[in-house]
């Protein structure tokens, strides 16, 4: 079926209190793991690829964007594509002509007064050009190897009258909050601040997003949603469950060298992590 708008998804869950899964990708086994997890819980589906996953492909956006549009619009559940963590504005301009519907743009390292002004300009453009457009206040940490904040440290949480200003002047459609969550975690063990999201999600009239949920158990997930996360960022996860398979199969047969035996088995496997956490997603909060 022909790709759906980020926002549509997005804001459709919210307001059923509902959120959904979006998955970062790098390469075209992590697109088709996606969809096929996603087809199989019969779920709706946010592929995302991070300025990151550019720079990996030597900078170059449409090779993968073009793959991942192709295997979209084959897909039986909605998918929508997403750009994710974009701090160049060249990128940021390359987002509509590669098929994307919506922009993460990442401002959050600068100083607030700095985020505000990028990102309202980032905002401007983008919804000129028709994106759906997220940002992110206070920092979930982690990303490019930098550790995370002290919980206490200046910065470490969004906090929501800062939030509501930010959101208001920025016009941004959707904000990801910091709530305790990090990039990169290859363990589960992160502890939100679900008391804060509440507060987040009462003072804020956008959806929010959860950066770094691989690190965060099944019930915290299920609570964050309950308290109002409305999209719910996976990377990690999925490269976790991709690693762990293609190493077992190699440890096992050691003579292989066709990247078809242990790609396939690693594909499998992220297709699996993708069905289990949708899974998780779709439960109510107790």
């Amino acid at each position: 079926m022909p790709l759906v708008n980020t926002g549509e998804l997005i804001t459709s869950a919210s307001t059923a209190r509902s959120a959904v899964a979006a998955f970062n990708v790098i390469t075209l086994e992590h697109v088709e793991a996606v969809i096929a997890g996603a087809e199989s819980a019969q779920s709706p589906v946010v592929l995302q690829v991070s300025e990151n996953a550019v720079k990996f492909r030597y900078g170059r956006l449409l090779p993968l964007a073009h793959a991942a549009v192709a295997a979209a619009e084959r897909a039986a559940v909605p998918v929508a594509l997403h750009l994710d963590h974009v701090q160049s504005d060249d990128l940021l301009r390359q987002a509509p002509g590669a098929g994307f519907g919506s922009v993460m743009y990442d401002a959050a390292r600068l100083p607030y007064a700095d985020n505000l002004s990028a990102t309202r300009a980032a905002a401007d453009w983008a919804h000129s050009q028709g994106l759906w457009i997220e940002a992110e206040l206070g920092q979930v940490g982690g990303k490019d190897g930098r550790p995370p904040l002290d919980a206490h440290a200046p910065g470490a949480r969004t906090d929501p009258d800062q939030a509501r200003d930010f959101v208001t002047g920025t016009g941004v459609d959707a904000l990801a909050v910091a709530v305790g969550s990090v990039h990169a975690m290859t363990t589960r063990t992160a502890r939100l601040d679900h008391a804060l999201l509440k507060q987040l999600s009462a003072a804020l009239a956008v959806p929010l997003v959860l950066h770094g949920s691989s690190g965060v158990p099944d019930d915290g997930l299920v609570e964050a949603v309950a308290g109002g996360i409305a999209k719910v960022n996976v990377g990690t996860a999925l490269n976790v469950a991709m690693t762990g398979a293609i190493r077992e199969f190699l440890a096992a047969h050691p003579e292989a060298v066709d990247s078809r035996k242990y790609l396939s088995v690693g594909r499998e496997a992220m297709a699996d992590e993708v069905r289990r956490i949708i899974g998780v997603l779709s439960r109510t909060s107790a």
